[in-house]
């Protein structure tokens, strides 16, 4: 039966509290595993930027990602001591995360990561933990650092190559009182612990100057993995082989009283006479497809981490079934693009191309949706054969009816979540890229941008191609646009927008904004660089957003620009754009100035969300001249600080963010504005001793009047609603926190035909 669940003496460190911040969730993925360790009833897998633990007893799965406390750099190793009850994450960089697993307390160990002495950035990475006498032996790139589990400090650090230079140290194990680390270039080097020099690089030998991946101490012998694809035990300094691989060793490790070897696709299991006892592959599991990445034991079950799957978890005692460890969350971490539906469904796409539109190499990915919670990852196995996902589009009137772009492929339709055709240049109006050095060529079909419009027609940008613009009907006919006259590149970038008269807003690569209309004689304005060509501050045009206001948000490579109004393409025939100016310090400035921006969303008090490249996300007023908070990976959940994409639920005001390294979410306050005043809700109510944060009140219409008063009619706050919520810090207009009592909330629709009355109980401690 198949189951699923969906070295320094400098040492840095501060304290996270462990517990879900309640204004953002994380929406990672677990499928990569890259590393197990075991507990005596709990297993841990670390994943690319999350680990999560399976409690063997009671079955419970829990995840920890950026919101509880992660960093949301990239983990290469995880390890837990059973000694300490402490679990310890290495990372890519040289951070080392220690959680106290009973109180919950996470540390940053920052000593690797921060060390300089020539250590190159990229030669910090953490292989593997080894405990041996209170210390913790943590194998490095450039070398071996010593932690001390006594008081949680770093000991020594050790460059263990014969010229006493750095080299890579992938693992290391201990016998009689020797520590063995083999290294990437350098062989097997041992030392004598007991050596109080062991600091100076003369104080190590050779062990064995072969090449080598992996090393254990089993059954009091040491048992190593050569690159050969062979796996040997040493007598003395003889290894003598024991098995054969079918390909290059993944992982070797010593559990009890089993051998475990991992390639990326067999587990074999060896016993403390050295003779092979049981084998899986990946032919075993039915159904799987994922390559194996290591692989640990807790008492008769067998764990495997896979790249693709989570963890296999097959009892050894009953082979016949086995079961897929598996936490909810999206197939890939690195989300190219998101959607979300007006129920409030949310859809992911995992294609990408390079900065100059490249789709190569061309991405088999699938896609994702996640509906209150719940995860569904459609495979690229069920899409019709659609690579480079880049984009899915909602169906207005029907959502279970979804269109995919793909930048190689076509057009993907999907009905209730099944892929039921493929358009391309055979069966529509799509055309192929052709290439005159090679009529062969193709089909290459580059759909990125599209957008359904009020008459339910689907309005997409066919990349490379004249005839850019493509429109599939309501009526199931096709139609296309020449944009020859203004562009010669034709290359799509971004998100295609409509606005309220029906004119199409198109990104490019390195031509500027276009602005189309059929309704106007097929009208077309380009907008880029340079004072007299609309004032773009570069070509490079990555987004373009329509706000409550009818203004025209445009992000570039290079900065932030407003068209003032979208109507100006009506009666116009050139557009200029303004650039924001603030004042900071006394020295006016441009907002954004220089800033390569990926992506720009409007919630729905008309504030701009605005996505970089590598500065996170900076939230702005409806004007833009004030910054309201600004998250990166330093001061939020945030996992990385490239945004690839901003969406927001106009229902709830969750701010979606995806980064190259996951996505999370912000819970916002600014939601789409109701049709009416019935549904106002005010909340918390009541406010209790000790909250310090604001009131919030729900479920009004845009441009609707609130004014709070105190029981005898003295009033303490007035605002006009943007959006379909406002906050009030329970102060009387920003001066004092207002006494506790009962206070009256009077709301009224901007034309006065709406209103409703509401209460707030304010109780303030002594």
């Amino acid at each position: 039966m198949r189951l699923y669940f969906q070295f320094f003496i400098l040492l840095l460190g501060f304290h996270l509290a462990n517990g879900q911040n309640f204004l953002w969730k994380g929406y990672f993925s677990y499928n990569e595993v890259r590393d197990l360790s075991e507990a005596n009833t709990r297993l841990y897998a670390a994943c690319e930027t999350a680990f999560f633990s399976k409690n063997t007893v009671t079955n419970e799965l829990k995840t920890v990602n950026t919101v509880d406390g992660l960093s949301g750099q990239t983990i290469s190793a995880i390890y837990h001591s059973k000694s300490l009850n402490r679990t310890f994450l290495g990372h890519e960089n040289g951070l080392v995360i220690m959680i106290n697993e009973i109180t919950g307390e996470f540390r940053l160990l920052v000593g690797i990561r921060d060390q300089g002495g020539g250590i190159p950035p990229n030669k910090k990475r953490v292989n593997h933990f080894y405990e041996f006498n209170s210390k913790l032996y943590i194998s490095c790139d450039f070398g071996l650092v010593e932690f001390k589990l006594t008081d949680f400090t770093f000991g020594d650090t050790f460059y263990i190559s014969p010229t006493g230079g750095q080299t890579e140290v992938l693992e290391t194990t201990v016998l009689n009182n020797e520590i063995y680390a083999v290294t990437r270039s350098q062989g097997i080097r041992k030392g004598d612990l007991s050596n109080p020099n062991l600091i100076n690089f003369l104080a190590w030998q050779t062990f064995d100057a072969g090449f080598w991946s992996g090393i254990v101490t089993f059954n009091n012998t040491l048992v190593a993995i050569n690159t050969d694809t062979r796996v040997y035990r040493f007598n003395g300094s003889n290894p003598i082989p024991i098995l054969n691989l079918s390909g290059q060793g993944k992982d070797i490790r010593s559990v009890d009283s089993s051998l475990i070897v991992t390639t990326e696709n067999t587990v074999q299991i060896l016993n403390e006479t050295f003779a092979l006892t049981q084998t899986f592959s990946n032919n075993t599991f039915q159904g799987l497809s994922s390559k194996f990445s290591c692989a640990t034991q807790i008492q008769d079950t067998l764990y495997i981490g896979t790249t693709n799957d989570g963890v296999v978890e097959v009892s050894l005692s009953n082979t016949g079934s086995f079961t897929i460890i598996l936490p909810q969350g999206p197939s890939r971490n690195s989300i190219f693009s998101i959607t979300v539906t007006p129920s409030g469904t949310l859809w992911a796409a995992y294609g990408d191309y390079s900065q100059f539109n490249n789709p190569y190499p061309l991405d088999e990915y699938g896609l994702s949706k996640l509906t209150q919670d719940a995860w569904l990852n459609i495979p690229y196995s069920d899409l019709l054969g659609a690579k480079s996902i880049v984009r899915i589009t909602t169906n207005p009137s029907n959502e279970n009816i979804v269109y995919a772009s793909s930048y190689f492929s076509g057009l993907l339709k999907l009905e209730n979540d099944v892929a039921t055709q493929l358009y391309t240049n055979s069966n529509s109006g799509l055309e192929t890229l052709v290439l005159p050095s090679d009529p062969t060529y193709g089909p290459d079909i580059r759909i990125e941008q599209s957008v359904f419009d009020r008459s339910g027609n689907l309005w997409m940008s066919n990349g490379l191609i004249a005839n850019m613009i493509k429109v599939l009907r309501a009526n199931g006919q096709w139609q296309s646009f020449n944009l020859s006259s203004v562009l010669s590149g034709f290359t799509s970038n971004g998100r295609m927008t409509i606005d309220k008269n029906g004119t199409k807003w198109l990104c490019t690569l390195d031509e500027g904004l276009i602005g189309f209309n059929e309704n106007l004689n097929n009208k077309i304005i380009k907008i880029t660089e340079g004072s007299n060509d609309g004032n773009l501050p570069s070509p490079t045009v990555r987004a373009a957003q329509i706000d409550n206001r009818n203004q025209l948000w445009i992000g570039t490579q290079k900065g932030l620009r407003i068209l003032p109004s979208v109507d100006r393409f009506l009666n116009q025939d050139e557009l200029t754009t303004n650039s924001i100016i603030i004042v900071e310090e006394g020295l006016p400035q441009e907002l954004l100035f220089e800033q390569y921006i990926t992506d720009i969303a409007i919630d729905g008090a008309n504030n701009k969300w605005i996505g970089t490249a590598d500065a996170g996300v900076f939230q702005l007023s409806p004007n833009g001249q004030q910054t309201l908070q600004r998250f990166t990976i330093s001061n939020s959940p945030l996992p990385s600080n490239t945004i690839n994409d901003i969406e927001i639920n106009g229902s709830t005001g969750e701010v979606y963010i995806a980064t190259a390294k996951g996505m999370v979410s912000f819970k916002g306050s600014s939601t789409a504005p109701s049709n009416s005043l019935k549904d106002v809700f005010v909340y918390p109510n009541p406010v209790r001793p000790g909250f310090d944060g604001t009131v919030k009140i729900s479920g009004l219409t845009n441009r609707a009047n609130v004014k709070i008063t105190d029981i005898e009619g003295n009033l303490v706050y007035e605002k006009i609603a943007e959006g379909g919520t406002i906050e009030w810090d329970t102060k009387a207009f920003g001066k004092y926190k207002v006494a506790s009592g009962v206070y009256m909330i009077f709301i009224a629709s901007d034309d006065a035909t709406d209103t409703t009355v509401k209460k707030v109980m304010i109780i303030r401690g002594n």
